[in-house]
Formats: C-alpha cells, sequence, structure tokens
C-alpha cells in the first residue's frame, strides 16, 4: 500500500512538470518526437504495475531521470540554459569549470540513463531471469548498453526520416562526428559505476554474497550442446 502511495505521489509530481513543461516547448515537432518513447515507457510501467510492481528505489530513479528528459525535450537537448541557470542563481561557470566547449546536457543525460536506470533493470532481471551472483551484474550493464545503442539506432533512424531542421535538432550532434559513440560510451561508464556500487553495497552486507557469486561461475551443464543436443532431441523425437 505505502509503495502504491509513494508511486501516485510520483505520478502526479510527473505530471505536474510534464504539463508546464509542455507548455510552449521550444521546437514543437521535437518536444513530440523525443517524448515518443518516453510515453510508450510510463505506458508500460504502467500496464505492468499490478503484476510486477517495483521498488520505490526503481521507481524513484526512474522519476528523476523522466525529469531531466522532460526538461531537454522542453528546450531540446543541445539549447537546454543550464549554463545561465548557474550562472545567474549561483555565479558558476559550469563549462569554464569543467573545460566544456559545446551545450553538453545531452552528454550528461546519456551517463544518468546508465547510473539511473541500472538498478531498475537490475531488479527486472533478478526477479524475472532470476539472474544472480556475477551474472546479476554484467547481464544489467549489457541491457543498459544495448539500450543505448538502440536509443542511438532510433535516433538515427528519425533523424534521417524526417530530415531538415527537426532532423538535425532530434540528432543533437553539435557539429561531433562521434556524439552517438560518445553518447554509448558516457551511458556504459553510468551502468558500470552504478553496478560497482550496488555490488560493493551487497558484499558488504548481503550474507550469501560469496556463495551466490561463487555458485554462479560453476559449470551447471558439463555436457556440450549443439549438435549434441541436436542429437537428442531427434532421438527422443522419435
Amino acid at each position: 500500500m505505502q509503495n502504491k502511495y509513494f508511486l501516485m505521489t510520483l505520478a502526479c509530481f510527473f505530471l505536474i512538470v510534464f504539463s508546464i513543461l509542455a507548455i510552449s516547448p521550444h521546437d514543437r515537432s521535437d518536444w513530440m518526437l523525443e517524448n515518443l518513447l518516453a510515453v510508450i515507457f510510463i505506458f508500460t510501467l504502467a500496464i505492468s504495475y499490478r503484476k510486477f510492481p517495483l521498488s520505490k528505489v526503481s521507481y524513484g530513479l526512474i522519476f528523476i531521470f523522466l525529469i531531466l528528459h522532460e526538461i531537454g525535450a522542453h528546450y531540446t537537448y543541445s539549447k537546454v540554459p543550464y549554463q545561465i541557470f548557474f550562472q545567474d542563481n549561483f555565479g558558476i561557470d559550469v563549462n569554464g569549470m569543467l573545460g566544456w566547449e559545446r551545450n553538453n546536457f545531452d552528454r550528461v543525460i546519456h551517463f544518468l540513463f546508465g547510473f539511473l536506470l541500472a538498478y531498475p533493470i537490475r531488479e527486472f532481471y533478478y526477479r524475472i531471469a532470476n539472474t544472480k551472483g556475477f551474472w546479476g551484474y554484467l547481464f544489467p550493464l549489457e541491457l543498459v548498453m544495448a539500450a543505448s545503442m538502440m536509443f542511438e539506432l532510433f535516433e538515427w533512424a528519425a533523424a534521417a526520416y524526417f530530415g531538415g531542421e527537426l532532423g538535425v535538432a532530434y540528432l543533437g550532434t553539435q557539429g561531433d562526428v562521434w556524439d552517438a559513440h560518445k553518447d554509448m560510451l558516457l551511458a556504459s561508464i553510468g551502468g558500470a559505476i552504478a553496478m560497482l556500487i550496488i555490488l560493493l553495497i551487497n558484499w558488504k552486507w548481503q550474507r550469501d554474497f560469496h556463495y551466490e557469486w561463487d555458485k554462479s561461475l560453476k559449470i551447471k551443464e558439463k555436457e556440450p550442446l549443439g549438435e549434441n543436443k541436436l542429437s537428442e532431441m531427434l532421438k527422443d523425437s522419435h
């Protein structure tokens, strides 16, 4: 019940932020395109809630990512005025302090994609595939990396299909030919850091951590598969 109220609170806050940022976005067409996958993702979370509710931690991390994504969608990622915001409110020159020569809001979000969503993905793996031990950290990271790659392909396809200013705005490379590669790398680094943190927490407090880790690396099926398994199945079928 507490989990339900927590989720409803997050949902209400998100709807408020979403509604505000939906008013006069910098580029309405780009805003709609940016929110296509987000809406599908949110819809999937909503319809799966009854049979597969996530933890508060997972919902909280997803909420943070979606809020940041909506900020990027409102301004378009390459034009989010974080530099002006920090200078006017805190007197901090973010780009100068970090040595950035471009608007790196998109790069930060790609990093946070891996960092924030790796744990919800791990929860999915653990509860559905029963993936534990070493594989419970590797597989979530690999899915983060695969999802990042798939998004870059989707981004490229959408930009190629729509073309023109919308394609350029959605792609957001800002003239960097290696933009997609760097985005995927940052998502991978974010996911790796998240998995490392979770691993260290479990190593410290999970009682059966070493047993689970060792068991996950042991051979479960000693006989080779491939043609041997196929031969067995053909024999059994007769």
